[in-house]
């Protein structure tokens, strides 16, 4: 019995052990199968996912390849962003200085120099004398149209005297014919009153009142009377044909003084005129001024007016320096800018370290149509005489614009049978080209007035290879700025 207790133990043991590693490996045997279904699930989810998107990823990585190779086709460019000028710019033209007033001085009269009193730098005023010279036709002239003229108003005083006494005559022919007209309307009043008188002894020596040798006597009184009326009115009518002939001798005499005032007026006009043609002997100055050229010496023949074909055409030069002037010409772009009254800077070489302030005074109101300029005088002060006419000088205006143009480098210019363009990129990055007008040129870059907006992209330097529509692949560029 004691041989068999030890045993008992053991076997339980061993039958433990075999549950227990029953139960272990059946539960190894269950996760295993769990590991493998869910493996097996994965993989069919991954190769359904393979099946779907696989094909979807080939197809992306063949577009890129493709586009890149397209990419890889385009014309590569530089493209710039053009940008709006400044609104205040600086406009430096070239000019000539010039005198306020220069004039050639002619002789207005023939003879010959006697003198002359300037010469060549010399200052002179306005009316002071240049030279004289000697003119014994002129002279001669003055003393015959004088003549004349005296000649002319003797004449007149004859005339007036011959009208005087016409009117004298008149005045009494008027008197005796007032005195005629007065006798006859007595002999009228007379002669009625003899009438009535004869009517009423005629009455009365048919009633045998009175005797028919009273009657016959207040008739003959009537008839005397009635004759006396027709003699006043004789002397009235030859009175008034008196009157009449004075009146006519009268006109005549008048139209005779009238033509001798004018024969007088002429005479007179006719002196006037040869004193001032005298008194051009006198070579005098029109204007304050310098002398800038002389053409005679003493002892030369002047002739009157400007003949060029005389060597003495002119006596003298002279210039106003006070005030100078400068002419320029404003391009078309910069016209709306320019105003009268504007301020302008001058610089003469000669003189870097002053620059001179002159005033737009007047401009021509038109465009030259050849050259598309704006003619423009400016005026600058000279009290010093440090400028001098003919000199060389810059003029430069300050301008502000309204409207400040565009600003693009030069090589995007395309000049053709078309016209000026440039070629920019469109949003498809294709080629277009846009027709522009070009402003100011500051070598590298250039103004455009019309035809461009700022937010343009424009191709540098085009080839005739880009033609309207080409796609291009664009590469940007900082433009460079104006010197």
């Amino acid at each position: 019995m004691n041989s068999h207790q030890p045993s008992k133990p053991d076997s339980v043991v061993d039958s433990l052990e075999k549950e227990a590693t029953s139960k272990t490996e059946k539960r190894k045997t269950g996760h295993f199968g769990l590991i493998t279904l869910i493996a097996g699930v994965g993989a069919l989810v991954t190769g359904l996912l393979a099946i779907g998107i696989m094909p979807r990823l080939q197809q992306r990585a063949e577009l890129a390849a493709l586009a890149k190779s397209a990419q890889t086709d385009l014309p590569t460019v530089n493209v710039v962003k053009p940008k709006r000028a400044a609104s205040s710019t600086d406009l430096s033209l070239p000019a000539s200085i010039q005198a306020n007033q220069e004039t050639s001085v002619f002789a207005r009269t023939n003879g010959y120099l006697r003198r002359r009193t300037v010469d060549i730098g010399d200052k002179v005023q306005a009316g002071q004398l240049l030279a004289e010279i000697d003119t014994p036709e002129a002279d001669q002239e003055v003393a015959q149209s004088r003549a004349e003229f005296a000649r002319a108003e003797a004449n007149l005083a004859q005339a007036r005297a011959n009208l005087a006494q016409k009117q004298s005559n008149l005045s009494e022919a008027k008197s005796n014919l007032a005195a005629r007209q007065a006798e006859l309307k007595q002999a009228r009043t007379n002669l009625e009153l003899t009438r009535q008188t004869w009517q009423r002894w005629q009455q009365l020596q048919q009633q045998g009142a009175v005797t028919q040798q009273a009657a016959d006597e207040r008739k003959t009184a009537f008839s005397a009377n009635l004759a006396n009326v027709d003699a006043v009115q004789a002397r009235v009518n030859s009175d008034q044909n008196s009157v009449n002939a004075a009146l006519a001798s009268i006109n005549s005499d008048q139209a005779n003084v009238n033509a001798y005032l004018a024969s007088v007026a002429a005479s007179r006009a006719n002196v006037e005129k040869s004193v001032v043609l005298q008194s051009f002997k006198r070579v005098t100055a029109p204007y304050s001024g310098v002398i800038t050229a002389r053409n005679i010496d003493a002892g030369a023949l002047i002739s009157a007016g400007s003949n060029s074909n005389s060597t003495n055409a002119w006596l003298f030069k002279i210039a106003q320096t006070n005030n100078l002037r400068i002419r320029v010409n404003v391009p078309q772009t910069l016209v709306q800018s320019i105003r009268q009254g504007q301020t302008a800077q001058i610089h003469v070489r000669e003189f870097p370290s002053k620059p001179f302030t002159g005033k737009v005074v007047r401009t021509a109101d038109a465009l030259d149509p050849k050259s598309n300029t704006l003619l423009t005088e400016i005026q600058v002060p000279n009290s010093d005489g440090t400028l001098r006419p003919g000199m060389y000088a810059q003029v430069t205006f300050t301008t502000t614009r309204v409207n400040p143009p565009v600003l693009v480098p030069a090589n995007t210019l395309v000049i053709n049978s078309e016209g000026t363009q440039v070629a920019s990129v469109t949003k498809d990055q294709t080629v277009h080209y846009r027709k522009v007008e070009i402003g100011r040129d500051y070598g590298t870059q250039v103004e455009i007035t019309t035809g461009l907006s700022p937010d343009e992209s424009l191709i540098t330097n085009p080839t005739d290879d880009l033609r309207e529509g080409t796609r291009i692949q664009a590469v940007a560029v900082k433009p460079k700025k104006p010197n």
